[in-house]
């Protein structure tokens, strides 16, 4: 299934039911009055985040959502059928823009969350509903309302308690394939990584969700290559997770290039708590990792992780760092194990 994280919708509510002009004509009764109904109520547009969706895909083969239109009221006093509901399911954690993609007109992050997007019409009212002592035989209706025609974007916003930075190849994919079960693509070029991938990471009998986005380059904040566009899934997240690549020469200047995409990203994304590893020391040897820690330690001007994705070394102490950095009520406490007890008859 492809990703998909952005897409155009085309939403209509349902117009009310026009009112009828009716009398009644039986025979026998020779002043009836007028019986006519009311028009039913248009159908409303409403957005619901439900679970076991991931991306917005169905939403590239289905753009336009109208809902129906109120019935006619008749005459008897009948009143006219409301015209059904339409729902969009959205993936928790997906944001509802204007058509000018910058108005948040909702933001979809709790299960179950419902929002109205465009409200049905009311249906018009019948003859019956004008008639008065002085005016017993009206002979005017309503027409009902009109739909409310409106076009929206739809961005989704992973929810990952965690999030991985870093330029192209710096090892991101290969630390998460380390650390979960996800099993996300990796090879030895840049930009391997296309879409973004979650991975649920246990750790001191604690589980939280890791995302790794594609890799950042110098620029992508103007548009430069492709890390720009999905930065929006970190912003969710508690704490990044920067890895700079050990073997590279200029391991500091990687480190500000990052540094400088995120404030130029603006939004919070540059206050969240952040924990920087050097990756790869596997191919290290101790003078290197010495000289390369001390180097990129001056630069953070704070502590600096040692880790390698393939031999798994420093990989715990970091998670460790990931878990204390996440609040309690976003972990996923596994219970207890029980010990066994003897076995009696």
């Amino acid at each position: 299934m492809k990703f998909l994280d952005l897409a155009k919708v085309y939403i209509r509510s349902g117009a009310g039911g026009n009112g009828c002009i009716s009398f009644r004509r039986e025979k026998y009764i020779e002043y009836g009055g007028p019986d006519g109904g009311d028009g039913g109520k248009g159908g409303s547009v409403w957005a619901e985040a439900v679970d076991g969706l991931n991306t917005l895909i169905d939403f590239r083969y289905q753009q336009h959502f109208f809902a129906k239109n109120g019935q006619s009221g008749m005459g008897r006093q009948r009143t006219g059928k409301d015209g059904d509901d339409i729902i969009l399911r959205v993936p928790v954690g997906t944001e509802i823009l204007d058509e000018d993609e910058e108005t948040v007109l909702a933001d979809m992050t709790e299960l179950g969350q419902r929002v109205l997007l465009a409200k049905g019409g009311n249906g018009g009212f019948g003859n019956l509903h004008f008639k008065t002592s002085v005016n017993q035989a009206p002979r005017r209706a309503n027409p009902g309302q009109e739909g409310v025609d409106r076009t929206i974007w739809l961005r989704l916003k992973l929810i990952a308690d965690a999030g991985l930075l870093g330029l192209p190849n710096a090892g991101k994919s290969t630390f998460l394939s380390a650390t979960s079960n996800a099993r996300p693509k990796i090879a030895d070029y840049p930009f391997t990584t296309l879409h973004p991938n979650l991975g649920v990471v246990g750790i001191d009998n604690a589980e939280f969700v890791v995302a790794d986005i594609p890799g950042l380059i110098e620029g992508a904040h103007e548009g430069r290559g492709i890390g720009d566009r999905f930065l929006g899934h970190v912003e969710r997240c508690a704490v990044l997770l920067h890895l700079v690549d050990g073997t590279s020469d200029t391991l500091v200047e990687d480190y500000h290039t990052i540094i400088g995409e995120l404030e130029a990203y603006g939004g919070e994304l540059a206050d969240k708590p952040r924990i920087t590893a050097l990756n790869k020391v596997d191919a290290l040897d101790d003078e290197e990792r010495a000289e390369a820690k001390a180097a990129l330690e001056a630069a953070v001007g704070g502590p600096v992780f040692m880790m390698s994705g393939v031999s798994r070394e420093g990989l715990t102490d970091v998670l460790r760092a990931l878990r204390s950095q996440i609040d309690e009520d976003r972990l996923r406490l596994k219970p207890a194990e029980e010990e066994d007890a003897p076995w009696q008859p």
